[in-house]
């Protein structure tokens, strides 16, 4: 009897020893499935659109990519701060430095991407030079593109900015001369300025060139004024933290840096986005 029911003990205990065993294994292996996963955060056009084209380049490396679409400024970081992404690639460097500095996230730049010139749209004009005195300039509420927008006005002589500021961060108060007396509204949403242009609001229209693609306007033909190349509105991937030296953060780095993807960005949209490799 004694013997018997040692044996049923010693059993009992190899099969727990097993499970917990099996336990432990599957928990590895969910690991290491969690570790191969990549999700990144993008507006549609033409974020989305570059990372479906890398991913093949990814799962060639072992990692699964998967895709979250925003049509927002906002919630991709708050999303990328709260752990629903690996990373997110929708912004530029400014507006990522005012949002760590509104918010305190600690978020840092993995590699630069491509530029999108952002341009002036109008459909009352063909020129800057026709601009009426008192032209209403509708442009986006995120401060970060105000900069942007202003140093692309005074380089084409509508306005001229104050001595010794950092162009990048400039506001309308740093205006200090416009010729045209020119209005500014700045409460739209930078989704919401391609609708607005083709409603026939405003004078001109500064339009980020994702969003005017994403309405079917063409970047190349349709403005009237298009940013130089040599912008430096770079488009970035943001990571937490600590985060940009994970294998898998790096293996996406790399395929957008790819020749594959580079010559993808400027065959598909022939110079209206351009690729960098930063």
């Amino acid at each position: 009897m004694k013997k018997w029911l040692f044996a049923l003990l010693t059993s009992l205990v190899v099969l727990a020893l097993a499970a917990c065993g099996g336990s432990e294994e599957k928990k590895e292996e969910g690991k290491s499935e969690e570790n191969k996963k990549l999700v990144v955060g993008a507006s549609n056009v033409p974020h989305a659109i570059i990372l479906e084209e890398a991913k093949p380049l990814l799962e060639a490396k072992g990692y699964e990519l998967e895709i979250e679409t925003f049509n927002d400024y906002i919630l991709p970081n708050k999303a990328l701060d709260e752990g629903e992404l690996d990373a997110n690639y929708y912004q530029h460097i400014p507006f990522l430095e005012l949002q760590k500095k509104e918010h305190g996230y600690k978020f840092e730049n993995a590699g630069g991407i491509h530029i999108e010139p952002i341009g002036v749209y109008s459909k009352k004009y063909k020129s800057l030079d026709e601009l009426s005195k008192g032209a209403k300039v509708l442009m986006s509420s995120s401060v970060a593109d105000h900069g942007r927008v202003l140093s692309l006005l005074e380089k084409e002589g509508l306005i001229k900015l104050k001595d010794g500021i950092n162009k990048t961060d400039a506001t309308l108060e740093d205006v200090s001369e416009n010729k045209k007396d020119l209005q500014f509204e700045y409460n739209y949403e930078p989704a919401f300025l391609p609708q607005a242009f083709n409603n026939g609001e405003g004078d001109i229209v500064v339009i980020n060139s994702n969003f005017a693609i994403d309405s079917g306007l063409d970047p190349l033909k349709d403005p009237i004024v298009i940013e130089s190349n040599d912008s430096p509105y770079v488009n970035i991937v943001a990571v937490r933290s600590g985060d940009e030296e994970n294998e898998k953060i790096k293996a996406l780095i790399d395929a957008l840096h790819s020749q594959e993807i580079q010559d993808f960005i400027m065959n598909e949209w022939k110079g209206a986005i351009v690729p960098v490799n930063e």
